[in-house]
């Protein structure tokens, strides 16, 4: 569906709609009033950040080349936000993790084009508030420290410390607890890894994210199935 057919078709405003980004058609048209509000206003921070975490949704759904499109649309609003506002935290983190999807997702030379930065914006967010989305920028940057290759800067011993920095400001982060369980059975620590795996399922939901909740909860839950004996 086109830009403008969204926008014609979307109920409410673009937070209330992004709270039901379970349904993929709500969260595009969230994404749709926010590209239209910094279209019409480009100093919009709050448009330009929320438009950066709604493509980090999308680029997890859809076609290929459709969520390739959106990260880079990601990226790009996320990167407007820290412009406008270089002392806020969300337009570094979310362009961050729309380039870190990026790199993961979409090869090597995406990995490479981007490690640099994505560290640099994490950073940048532990600088200006650690304890950011509680913790999310720990989180991203123990993902960053165990997805980058040791010749490029990776370290197993930061990303472990970095995880458990961020679980210090949420102990229920199913997120940051998936993280940490796939890092301990890449260093053979399967039965720490299964406590982690099982922390994540015990997890309580958050209203906040309780969509991505859901997911990491499915996650585990395929995961472990192949962990335990």
């Amino acid at each position: 569906m086109r830009v403008g057919a969204r926008l014609a078709t979307a109920q409410g405003d673009p937070d209330a709609l992004y709270r039901e980004r379970a349904d993929v058609e709500k969260a595009r048209a969230a994404a749709a009033l926010w590209e239209a509000r910094l279209a019409a206003d480009p100093a919009d921070f709050e448009s330009a950040w929320k438009l950066a975490r709604a493509m980090y949704w999308l680029g997890g759904r859809g076609a290929e080349d459709e969520r390739r499109a959106a990260l880079e649309r990601g990226v790009a609003a996320g990167r407007t936000a820290a412009m406008l506002e270089p002392r806020r935290s969300e337009g570094h983190f979310w362009m961050a993790a729309n380039m870190g999807a990026l790199a993961e997702s979409f090869g090597l030379r995406q990995g490479l084009r981007y490690r640099g930065a994505i560290r640099d914006a994490l950073e940048t967010v532990l600088r200006l508030d650690p304890a950011f989305q509680a913790g999310s920028a720990d989180r991203a940057l123990g993902r960053w420290y165990f997805k980058v290759p040791r010749l490029f800067g990776g370290s197993k011993d930061k990303a472990e410390e970095h995880l458990r920095a961020s679980l210090k400001h949420d102990p229920d982060s199913t997120a940051s607890l998936y993280f940490l369980a796939e890092l301990l059975l890449d260093r053979d620590r399967d039965r720490d890894a299964v406590a982690a795996l099982e922390a994540v399922l015990a997890a309580p939901l958050d209203p906040e994210w309780e969509p991505e909740d859901r997911e990491f909860k499915e996650k585990a839950r395929r995961l472990l199935v192949s962990v335990r004996p």
